[in-house]
């Protein structure tokens, strides 16, 4: 039965905190980057710098190509349309608004849970969604709650509740490997399978931005050295991360640290402006914790407990 521990809490954190730096560095490229470039040469790059490590997954006999259709759709959910959407509505939407609708998280993987792998929800892990949620709602309203009566939905929002969807799907399905071996491949093996496919996804999408005139990539320094960050950080090091994570705490626990990263986003923004961390960034943090809590404390004879 998955159980969160110490070690399972410290490769989610890292890899939550990476990927608020994932959203900074997405915003600071906003204009000098189209979104579907950016996420194309992102993983393009994360690719060639795992294949040394991770070739050999493509040599004929690999367990791979007993799996393809699985490694399809974990390229295309994880890596593939995850990252496209989110730098898509980073165009359009507000901060607030697509790391609220993200905070979603947790709920949606409670649903996909419930409704395509017999796994119930029980109390606990309701009253858990709720504590985090209220936790990520102080973050993003500076403690201010009157702001969420301003929100106003664009065509950002959409594309990250759709991200937020095929997330939560990509984490169950890492939790539920099957018939696959791929938890008894090298860690590089299994990383650089779901990459490469991911890639393959992101470039048919990116023919479409430069098919229609969309697509521009101002390359300097400044630029080189975020998709460089991104590139390593937010990919290949959050990626594996986030995968032992949910192997050892289970989809849905793991799904309530995904509330770190508006904190994580408001702090280290906050850094790089010269402010000191607020109250209500404390008390956000404990409402996330104290979600997390509640929902790993959740048993059932039946297995309904993720």
């Amino acid at each position: 039965m998955p159980k969160l521990t110490f070690a399972t809490a410290t490769y989610l954190l890292i890899a939550t905190a990476l990927w608020a730096g994932n959203a900074i560095a997405g915003r600071l490229l906003v204009g000098s980057v189209s979104p579907i470039t950016l996420s194309t040469v992102r993983w393009g790059l994360a690719a060639l710098l795992l294949l040394p490590l991770g070739w050999r997954v493509f040599k004929p006999g690999s367990d791979l190509w007993q799996n393809k259709k699985r490694f399809v759709l974990l390229g295309l959910f994880g890596v593939g349309s995850y990252n496209v959407l989110l730098y898509l509505a980073l165009q359009t939407s507000t901060a607030i608004n697509v790391t609220l609708i993200g905070a979603s998280m947790p709920i949606w993987m409670l649903f996909i849970g419930a409704v395509f792998y017999q796994v119930k929800p029980n109390l606990l892990q309701l009253i858990g969604a709720i504590v985090s949620l209220l936790g990520v709602a102080i973050v993003l309203t500076r403690g201010e709650p009157s702001t969420l009566l301003g929100m106003q939905l664009v065509i950002g929002d959409l594309f990250i509740m759709l991200a937020t969807f095929l997330w939560a799907t990509y984490s169950w399905m890492l939790s539920k490997p099957g018939s696959s071996s791929e938890r008894q491949w090298p860690w590089a093996d299994f990383l650089m399978a779901q990459v490469l496919v991911g890639l393959l996804w992101t470039g048919l999408f990116d023919g479409f931005e430069i098919a229609t005139g969309h697509a521009y990539l101002d390359l300097n320094l400044w630029t080189g050295s975020l998709i460089l960050f991104v590139a390593v950080g937010p990919s290949l090091i959050a990626y594996r991360c986030w995968g032992m994570g949910v192997s050892g705490a289970g989809p849905t626990v793991a799904a309530f640290f995904a509330n770190f990263i508006p904190l994580f986003t408001a702090i280290l923004s906050a850094a790089m402006l010269g402010e000191p961390p607020q109250l209500f960034h404390g008390l956000a943090f404990a409402l996330i914790v104290a979600g997390i809590w509640v929902s790993s404390k959740t048993t059932s004879p039946k297995g309904n407990a993720a």
